[in-house]
């Protein structure tokens, strides 16, 4: 008899399109891979450092459900000195990874059948963790206006009704690079304010903005009791994407449930994991700018190449490091980026990827060097044409 009596909340699940080209072309020596959402470059050295020492010298046992006290006091700093602010200790939780600090506001918030509003294209993962929660996920297309993704504010308050459980926010948003103003985040404020809406804000990509050194962050506005939890990441800011460390910012009252669910979710993110986010918290600012520079310039490269391709249409992102552009005529993006990737052998990831309002459009991760990058535009042009 076949296994198939599972939960829903396996069964209902989708696999990650994705992955259905990156596997066409993972070990492809010749493959240049532009599909996931990753720095090509290395981690920092403090980081890399700070885990090796913590291996060396400290015993790896479980540390708090919340995290590792010298964290959780070291991103308090940060985000204070960051965003002028006073955040006590008692407000960070350090999660294993910002998908899982994500999962555990879906699991603190969310009883089945619970309404919850997000934009979208999105990247599906975060959908997916509010509906195996039990919540129905209800989404507000961004559009595109003279070249730039733009937000209908007034039809987003307009499906903030008394009944939502909860806003996701996910800004600079992946994979569109949308990025909410603060004039609209402190009017979505106000309204979940007066309605008593929580706001779940995924700000992985807060460092990855284009007009400033953090991009407008709820964490600027956030009284203490607002119903309000950020989530961040070392993952982006620090490249720093398979050690899998981020933290969560949200109301003191939540601070022993979320320790709770931590412990019977994961225990914790491993303690040599968490010493080299320390590390790298003692001196954030010299990778965080030097990478702004490197993404200042591949930026430059992506925007130049894809102007000038014909059927193209690119649409300019405000944050996070992706290129997110609309292809003329294309209605089935994920046999295009498998046809692109046999006969380019560079690798993108479909817009349908995104939900069905991602159709149509390509995106390309231009965390790269520029060789890399022109060496990729240089093959994509025999296919899209100069």
């Amino acid at each position: 008899m076949p296994l198939t009596d599972f939960s829903y909340r396996a069964t209902d699940l989708s696999p990650s399109k994705i992955r259905d080209v990156a596997e066409l072309g993972m070990g492809d020596p010749d493959v240049i891979p532009l599909w996931f959402g990753e720095a090509a470059w290395r981690s920092p050295l403090s980081a890399i450092k700070g885990a090796k020492t913590s291996l060396d010298t400290d015993p790896t046992h479980y540390q708090p459900n919340s995290g590792l006290p010298a964290l959780r006091v070291a991103v308090a700093a940060y985000l204070n000195q960051l965003h002028g602010v006073n955040l006590g200790t008692e407000r960070v939780t350090i999660s294993a990874s910002g998908m899982q600090g994500l999962t555990l506001a879906a699991q603190t918030l969310v009883a089945p059948g619970d309404r919850v509003v997000m934009i979208a294209p999105d990247w599906p993962n975060i959908a997916a963790a509010f509906a195996i929660a039990g919540g129905r996920v209800e989404k507000v297309a961004l559009g595109v206006q003279n070249g730039r993704w733009t937000l209908d504010l007034d039809r987003l308050i307009d499906a903030l009704t008394p009944d939502t459980r909860c806003l996701m926010m996910n800004s600079p948003n992946n994979p569109t690079g949308w990025t909410l103003s603060a004039e609209d985040r402190n009017t979505l404020l106000e309204h979940c304010r007066k309605h008593g809406i929580w706001i779940v804000a995924d700000e992985v990509y807060s460092r990855l903005y284009r007009h400033g050194t953090t991009a407008p962050s709820f964490v600027d506005v956030a009284e203490p009791a607002d119903r309000i939890i950020v989530v961040n990441s070392f993952s982006k800011a620090w490249a720093m994407t398979g050690w899998r460390l981020g933290w969560m910012v949200a109301p003191a009252e939540l601070e022993a449930p979320l320790a709770m669910l931590t412990e019977f979710n994961i225990a914790g993110a491993p303690s040599f994991v968490q010493a080299a986010g320390l590390s790298v918290m003692k001196a954030p600012e010299p990778f965080v700018a030097e990478q702004s520079q490197q993404l200042a310039a591949s930026y430059a490269i992506v925007a130049e190449r894809l102007r000038r391709m014909d059927g193209v249409e690119f649409v300019e992102p405000d944050g996070a490091f992706y290129a997110f552009f609309r292809l003329e005529g294309l209605n089935d993006s994920l046999e295009t980026a498998k046809d692109i990737l046999r006969k380019t052998k560079v690798g993108l990831a479909p817009g349908i990827a995104f939900g069905e309002q991602g159709e149509g459009f390509l995106r390309l991760c231009y965390a790269q060097p520029e060789g890399v990058l022109n060496r990729a535009f240089d093959q994509l042009e025999a296919y899209f044409g100069p």
